[in-house]
């Protein structure tokens, strides 16, 4: 068959290790439809590994069925089960010999055109190869996933010298597209890039708090969203990574680089030693830097090693100019004469300084090695886009630009070079603006293709935004159209201060016409080439749009959902009446939708989002979220119209079964009375209504019967104040 057909239609995969790494692969891998075997050392072994990988919080599986989809057996007992894979994915102990021993195995009965990876950062590729065949050898690379797989996209891709290279882009290409990550190909160097350089920054954080005797929270402060860095800053991503894991990498590239003039960095810091000494290593047992204490974080005094409730931090360098871009408030800190500007001065100038120093080492292109800080650890920009954005003088000494243009600076610094371009993975915000319309803005994507997007703030949906979305389709432009939203979210739902403004003023006739013009957009929208492309949230209103579209593509890690009933209302904007028609047939289905209606339910991914019936059958997910406008476009050049369901009376025991389970749920505390109440709402709408028109009704009638009730006015005013739901 050979390995590019393999890697274009295969979908059986052997993951050997089924410890943290192995099993948290073998559930991205069986999250995202790839048939898999998961093997250990022994049957006992492999279930003790597995048992673990189910209960990991946050979760390895999308959904829990997933976890049934995998074959578990021994390498003792099966390893012959490696004959029927496509890959094979070893992430076994780091060590060496026993990685050289399973290798001999597998070489004599891996198929001859199956791809074989290794999952090691710790050790050389070259030498596990030793004795192996040319065959085996030519289709052998490092696949370095991150811990949590399913979470953390980058996967850094390192060949070694017998790799034959004609199959490199075929591999990427595959990790890509098939396997869902942003590929970065590494050198063969001890800790690739990530950990030689991520290890060695976050080192040097602690170092330099511990030199300036700062506390945790300060540092934290300092080394987040402020810094262009996640809000775990240093201290808490000590503790998400593990302490002790922290000290296994970091002593085996002591070990590895003694060349390395820097390395000295990497020696055990004495707070990381003093808690691995008393078992504190972070997330894993609850205590590390931080400790939690009910709702609250307890933080570590670095000066008396004892836990402690945290200091208000504020510091006028980062409030003042938080706001400024990320170039500008830096160098106005390294300038600061503060806590902020002495930290920074001691930690991120070397650390950019050890960027530059280990760049012709470790990665083939500086845009490569941005990449990788970039996609594994959050950072906004990574080193190199850092340097140009600070100024390289004051940071490096010497004049010199990293980026220009299409071009960026050669690792040996001998001149420019081409940074490669990845058309497929530009994002919404990538793509040329041709209009802007009211509350619309109109992208050209290409092919054809008209990206559509909201103005608002979050993809809200306003009714002038409802009326823009009329006017633009009135104009009878021709599709293909993609329906997207940059930002955070596609969309967190109708504007619930028009309703709340609407309710003080009595205007019923108002909400009325509100919802008639979502339900007519909405049939529009189905009835014209429409695709829309889901992202973090896409609630309520805005969920009601995407659902009446041709097709909808979800990223994979979406949430949702139709939570009206938080706010007392239920979905108006079709909501209801596509529930309805799609469960209508399974008095189950229907039930659990009330249920879920009643409950606001939100699915917390797209896999289940699609079992609740959020998503159709024929929708689709995205599992590499930098894919989603290509998906979608992709999507919106074949998409038809959504196939017509006939309207059917359900069965006439349903109005029992949705009775009993609410209340169920009302005697347990899950529900109140308003709830029930809701419930009761909802139960009409889906055992009475005697045709699809009739349906939209009764959703139009009930919700403005809502709209009329105390306790709904009490929950849309809490969540407009607060944020969140209230129970009444």
């Amino acid at each position: 068959m050979g390995l590019s057909e393999r890697l274009k239609s295969g979908n059986k995969v052997c993951v050997i290790g089924a410890g943290t790494m192995g099993s948290g692969i073998a559930a991205h891998l069986a999250n995202i439809g790839f048939q898999v075997t998961l093997l250990d050392v022994s049957d006992d072994s492999v279930r003790t590994c597995f048992d673990r990988a189910r209960a990991a919080r946050p979760p390895h599986f999308y959904i829990k069925q997933t976890a049934e989809t995998i074959r578990l057996g021994s390498i003792e007992k099966n390893l012959d089960w490696v004959s029927e894979a496509d890959w094979v994915c070893e992430a076994i102990v780091e060590k060496l010999d026993i990685k050289q021993s399973l290798f001999e195995k597998l070489d004599a009965i891996i198929p001859a055109d199956s791809l074989i990876s290794t999952n090691t950062s710790g050790l050389e590729l070259g030498l596990l190869l030793e004795g192996r065949s040319d065959s085996f050898k030519s289709r052998f690379v490092g696949t370095h996933f991150f811990n949590p797989p399913r979470y953390l996209k980058l996967l850094e891709l390192i060949d070694t010298r017998f790799t034959d290279p004609t199959l490199l882009p075929i591999i990427t290409e595959f990790l890509e597209r098939r396997v869902a990550k942003r590929v970065v190909r590494a050198k063969d160097t001890p800790g690739f890039i990530a950990n030689r350089f991520g290890m060695w920054s976050m080192y040097q954080a602690i170092h330099v708090a511990e030199k300036l005797q700062m506390t945790i929270e300060s540092v934290d402060e300092i080394t987040g969203p402020f810094l262009g860095r996640p809000k775990s800053g240093s201290f808490r991503l000590n503790d998400i990574v593990g302490l002790d894991i922290m000290e296994d990498i970091a002593g085996n590239q002591v070990r590895r680089c003694p060349k390395d003039l820097f390395i000295g960095t990497l020696a055990t810091p004495r707070s990381i030693q003093y808690l691995v000494s008393i078992g504190h290593i972070g997330n894993k047992t609850g205590k590390g830097y931080y400790e939690r204490v009910g709702k609250e974080f307890m933080v570590l005094d670095l000066q008396t090693d004892a836990y402690r409730p945290q200091f208000p931090i504020e510091f006028p360098t980062i409030t003042d100019n938080a706001k400024k871009p990320i170039g500008e408030r830096i160098r106005i800190a390294l300038q600061a004469k503060d806590e902020v500007g002495e930290f920074l001065r001691l930690y991120l100038l070397p650390t950019l300084r050890y960027a530059d120093y280990l760049k012709n080492e470790i990665c083939y292109t500086v845009s490569d090695f941005d990449n990788v800080m970039k996609w594994g650890f959050g950072w906004e920009l990574g080193p190199f886009e850092f340097i140009d954005a600070i100024g390289s003088e004051l940071v490096l000494g010497t004049k010199k630009q990293f980026y220009v243009e299409n071009e960026q600076l050669a690792v040996d610094e001998s001149g420019p070079i081409y940074i490669p371009s990845q058309p497929e993975f530009r994002s919404l915000a990538d793509y040329r603006i041709v209009d802007e319309q009211g509350s619309l803005r109109f992208r050209d994507l290409g092919d054809g293709v008209t990206g559509i997007e909201l103005t608002t703030k979050m993809g809200v949906v306003t009714p002038q935004a409802v009326e823009d979305l009329h006017d633009f389709l009135d104009k009878g432009r021709s599709g293909p159209f993609v329906l997207a939203n940059p930002g955070r979210a596609f969309s967190v739902g109708f504007d619930l201060k028009f309703f709340l403004d609407a309710i003080d003023q009595s205007n019923w006739a108002g909400i009325e016409y509100s919802l008639l013009r979502l339900q007519t957009l909405g049939k529009r929208l189905g009835e014209s080439p429409v695709v829309a492309a889901i992202h973090g949230y896409a609630l309520g209103g805005g969920l009601e749009l995407a659902m009446n579209c041709q097709k909808i593509v979800a990223v994979a890690e979406s949430n949702i959902g139709l939570p009206e009933a938080k706010v007392g209302l239920l979905p108006g904007g079709r909501g209801v009446t596509i529930m309805r028609m799609r469960t209508q047939q399974s008095p189950q289905m229907a039930k659990e939708a009330v249920v879920n209606l009643t409950e606001g339910f939100v699915a917390s991914n797209a896999v289940e989002a699609k079992i609740h019936g959020y998503l159709a059958e024929n929708d689709e997910i995205c599992f590499n979220p930098d894919l989603l406008i290509t998906q979608a476009k992709e999507a919106a050049l074949r998409a038809m119209p959504r196939q017509e369901i006939e309207f059917k009376r359900v069965a006439p025991h349903m109005n029992g079964l949705i009775e009993e389970a609410t209340t169920a749920k009302l005697k347990d505390g899950t529900l109140t009375a308003y709830d029930e109440f809701l419930s009761s709402q909802l139960r009409f709408i889906f055992t009475k209504s005697t045709s699809i028109e009739d349906t939209e009704r009764l959703e139009r009638e009930r919700f403005i019967q809502l709209c009329q009730r105390p306790e709904t006015r009490a929950r849309i005013a809490h969540m407009l104040e607060y944020g969140k739901p209230i129970k009444n």
